[in-house]
């Protein structure tokens, strides 16, 4: 079984009943021919709409269709090991530490995009992948609640049982942020024990942040996980009925850390030409200098220097919040144990 991927032209974005349909499928063999004027994305979800007018002028300009596929960072990452001895993808987009898993798996390869305009800290040193876009990670909570939530502790409180929902840890790049920065915030027993007490809280698993967001805003959900730039990006576009927050330690502290939009080269790529064209499209002072101006994401070409309205709002969100920058290869390194530990601890 395989799901046929989802033309820029006729530009859908794949449900998260869909995209664990696909996780499920090995790749069946590709028709397309090295030549075709066509490339393949498999993306974590967050940069939909920017992908859609994107791809739209990267077509234009090229005559190479993208076809996109979408889902959870881990999932994409998943369905890329599935067919690691037929590759379907050309690149790859997701978060960290799923990115450095994929390169792991053997999943990445070298490409030969310049990025010399590209800080060293936003790119792997052996040439496998380079930050599209970043972003961090943050909470959302309804407009309507009152008090508001503002943090980790009053989470715990029984007038949240049931409205509480955050994706899940190992599945989703921002469900697996939120353990890791809780664990630098308390301890990684503690870390455990908070998330234990969470549970009564909690809906229940979810393999995709993206879905959370319309949940909150609705009133469905009080609060929920997400990430600056998506969530940001719905408030504006969507007129979303939530807002962004970092909530407090236990000494009043508030703390995030980097969510990166990673881009990646696919081992064995049917359209590798394609695709390290795309890549430098991407990455070109033009269209990174769209990032925040319509998608609220962070540029990572050096040369760009925005000074949009939206790129104002981002860092006056950010102001005062500490930002806690991971070792995403020793993440990486203990991730299986990480998740286990959180398994156990929550029964989920």
């Amino acid at each position: 079984m395989s799901l046929k991927p989802v033309r820029t032209a006729k530009f859908i974005t794949v449900l998260a009943a869909a995209a664990l349909a696909l996780v499920g499928c090995g790749g069946t063999g590709s028709t397309a021919d090295s030549g075709a004027k066509e490339v393949t994305l498999y993306s974590a979800d967050g940069l939909g709409d920017w992908y859609k007018s994107t791809f739209a002028a990267f077509t234009q300009e090229t005559g190479i269709k993208v076809n996109y596929v979408e889902a959870g960072s881990g999932e994409v990452v998943s369905r890329l090991e599935k067919e690691k001895n037929n590759p379907q993808a050309d690149l790859l987009v997701t978060l960290p530490p799923f990115i450095q898993q994929a390169k792991k798996q053997g999943t990445l390869q070298k490409n030969s995009v310049d990025t010399s305009q590209i800080a060293a800290a936003d790119k792997d040193p052996e040439g496998q992948f380079v930050s599209l876009a970043n972003n961090y990670f943050t909470m959302i909570r309804n407009n309507n609640l009152q008090p508001k939530p503002d943090s980790w502790q009053e989470l715990l409180e029984a007038k949240y049982k049931q409205k509480i929902q955050y994706s899940t840890p190992g599945q989703a790049g921002d469900g697996t942020a939120m353990l890791i920065l809780l664990q630098q915030l308390k301890g990684e027993q503690a870390a455990l024990q908070y998330l234990k007490e969470l549970q009564d809280n909690n809906v229940g698993p979810s393999s995709s942040t993206g879905k959370l967001g319309p949940l909150v805003a609705k009133g469905q959900l009080s609060v929920a996980n997400s990430d600056l730039q998506m969530a940001m990006q719905s408030i504006q576009a969507d007129k979303s009925a939530y807002q962004v927050f970092f909530p407090q330690d236990d000494k009043g502290v508030r703390t995030t850390l980097p969510v990166p939009y990673l881009m990646g080269l696919v081992n064995g790529a049917p359209h590798s030409e394609n695709a390290t064209k795309l890549m430098s499209y991407l990455l070109s002072p033009a269209v990174q200098q769209t990032l925040s101006a319509s998608a609220f994401g962070l540029p990572t070409n050096t040369s760009v220097k925005p000074t949009d309205a939206n790129y104002l709002a981002l860092q006056a969100a950010l102001k005062g919040v500490k930002i806690y920058q991971p070792d995403w290869n020793s993440v990486l390194s203990t991730m299986d144990a990480t998740i286990k530990a959180y398994n156990n601890a929550t029964g989920q």
